[in-house]
């Protein structure tokens, strides 16, 4: 399982950390579970995020691998949970698409723009998981400032009363026969 957490300021974003929890050592599928929990709640402790997001499940072709992402991906949202954080969630797609303007990237294609965005002058990407983590980070981050970019050039709208036949009849009087 990969993780990785980046730090935003109103100028910058910068790389806090990155790194795998090595679980393949762990045969027990219910061990594996406990140390996703312990290092989700962990890293929530020491860093104290802002937001947490996940990369969504896909779909592949092993049931049984499914099944384990996902249950791996529940424990993540359940330790943010306990934290008291939602988790967004992001399809890969989606991630590369946000990373690289393409939702088709390759992992190394997705690791060179991360260094070339975040100034990362580790060149070799030991853990691939670790630079999904971080580009899922970043696809968050694009994400909020994209809504809030949105939502401050949007037009105020006056707050209406759906359920209202009152509220319907004076904004469509001319609706009335």
């Amino acid at each position: 399982m990969g993780y990785g957490l980046i730090s935003v300021n109103k100028s910058s974003v910068s790389l806090v950390e990155m790194g795998v929890l090595q679980l393949s050592k762990h045969k027990d599928h219910a061990e594996r579970l406990r140390l996703i929990f312990k290092k989700m709640e962990s890293l929530i402790k020491i860093h104290q995020p802002g937001a947490i997001a996940i990369e969504a499940p896909f779909f592949g072709k092993n049931v049984q691998s499914m099944l384990k992402l996902g249950r791996a991906q529940g424990v993540a949202i359940a330790a943010a949970m306990m934290a008291g954080h939602h988790a967004a969630e992001y399809a890969p797609r989606k991630i590369k698409q946000s990373i690289t303007g393409r939702g088709t990237a390759t992992k190394e294609q997705v690791w060179t723009m991360l260094r070339h965005i975040l100034k990362i002058e580790e060149e070799n990407l030991r853990f691939l998981d670790a630079a999904d983590a971080v580009a899922v980070a970043l696809c968050h981050h694009y994400q909020h400032k994209t809504a809030e970019i949105k939502s401050a050039a949007a037009p105020k709208k006056k707050k209406k009363d759906a359920n209202s036949w009152a509220s319907f009849i004076a904004q469509n009087p001319e609706r009335i026969k």
